[in-house]
């Protein structure tokens, strides 16, 4: 694979992106690279934080399953979350967020919003006990109440937070539906890995083994993407807000959080409303084509980024920041498979540029896209600027 200096500008400059004022050639020897204060910060101070609630959480499974349980019940949970996070991986492939961004809404679904639904359901215990009323003496009703009313907007609002933070954090960074929908199925899939060894752990208790067997297949073959369904729901509404303003970007939240909400009520509320013989033809005929439903839209939204990547890059490439030849490397599947392929038999300092030179290309798209999409301040226009002179680092690296 050659490597080719951008072209000189054309006379039909795209509009509002700054002319190059020749062909681009290479100022720095080596990349320079940023930090950003809020993903330290959330990094720093999440992380604690998400960790500190995930070994509550740990605690509170182990006073009541043991030690010996929980570890078996956790080893059991570990298999869904992988699948989940591969599936995350493979959505994040074409612009990736920033690792310990993911790391702390990992550990937000595991620990803070998990422990925010038992602090919530101790709360409601308490005040029945108090009222003179209790859960178990009221029966049936008050299970259902908590199952299918409690649990779905305790529990969303707590995940669809741990996403808003993010969001507000790292602006700059949350690009869209698809930025969501990653974020999203990260916090679900915490959440989904500690209460799954919670119903493990129970379901040993219940029924031992073979009851154990049966509360996998349903919660980590049959729906281990349940959760995620859910909340990417509320992801993809705090995507959409990115590119709105004032009232119009909240109110598309709260629609988003509706829809988490009832997604979840109407999951919970068929294991109460669907007798047991009809269960199965309930999750073939609603469940699976919802699932289908979502893989779809997530397939479409991955499209999109890749639309948006060509078109801003080519609007760069117009006025003498790329030639055509790398826009068609930087913005299609094939161009970045064939780079880095050409890439993975260089020295590894040239393996890097060229990695760098595709991650900072398409955040630079996405940069621009902010600023079409009127939503762009200042440090969007100096995110331009600082990302132009990256790119020309990350040039100088792969064709030195």
């Amino acid at each position: 694979m050659t490597f080719e200096s951008p072209e000189s500008r054309p006379a039909a400059a795209a509009p509002g992106v700054q002319p190059a004022a020749q062909p681009v050639q290479p100022v720095w020897s080596a990349p320079v690279r940023r930090t950003s204060g809020g993903l330290i910060a959330l990094t720093s101070v999440g992380l604690v934080v998400g960790g500190t609630a995930v070994l509550l959480v740990l605690v509170y499974l182990a006073t009541f399953l043991g030690p010996g349980a929980l570890l078996i019940c956790l080893i059991l949970a570990l298999i869904p979350l992988t699948a989940i996070l591969l599936a995350v991986r493979w959505i994040d492939r074409w612009e990736p967020e920033p690792r310990p961004t993911l790391w702390f809404a990992l550990l937000w679904g595991a620990g803070v919003s998990v422990a925010s639904a038992l602090i919530f359901d101790l709360g409601v215990q308490i005040a029945l006990n108090l009222s003179g009323a209790s859960r178990s003496a009221s029966g049936s009703g008050a299970d259902f109440t908590a199952a299918v009313i409690q649990a779905p907007i305790v529990e969303e609002t707590a995940k669809g937070f741990g996403i808003l933070l993010i969001f507000w954090v790292l602006r700059r960074r949350f690009d869209g539906p698809v930025d969501g929908i990653v974020f999203a199925a990260t916090v679900a899939a915490g959440f989904a890995f500690s209460e799954n060894i919670q119903y493990f752990g129970l379901a040993m208790m219940d029924g031992g083994a073979a009851n154990l067997g049966f509360t996998f297949l349903v919660r980590g073959v049959l729906s281990p993407f349940a959760h995620v369904m859910f909340t990417a729901c509320t992801g993809i509404a705090i995507g959409l807000a990115a590119r709105r303003r004032g009232a119009a970007a909240a109110g598309t939240i709260l629609l988003g959080l509706l829809g988490a909400i009832l997604l979840h009520m109407l999951w919970n509320g068929a294991f109460y409303l669907v007798d047991s013989a009809s269960l199965v033809t309930y999750y073939l005929l609603v469940q699976v084509p919802l699932f289908l439903a979502a893989v779809v839209v997530v397939i479409l939204l991955r499209r999109q980024e890749k639309r948006i990547t060509e078109r801003r890059l080519s609007e760069y490439a117009a006025v003498g920041w790329f030639s055509a030849a790398e826009v068609s490397m930087l913005a299609t599947p094939e161009g970045r498979r064939q780079a880095r392929t050409w890439a993975s038999r260089q020295p590894r300092a040239r393996k890097r540029a060229m990695q760098s030179f595709i991650r900072d290309a398409t955040r630079l798209a996405f940069a621009r896209q902010r600023m079409l999409n009127g939503t762009a301040g200042h440090v969007d226009r100096a995110d331009e600027a600082e990302l132009l002179g990256l790119i020309q680092a990350d040039r100088a690296g792969v064709i030195a």
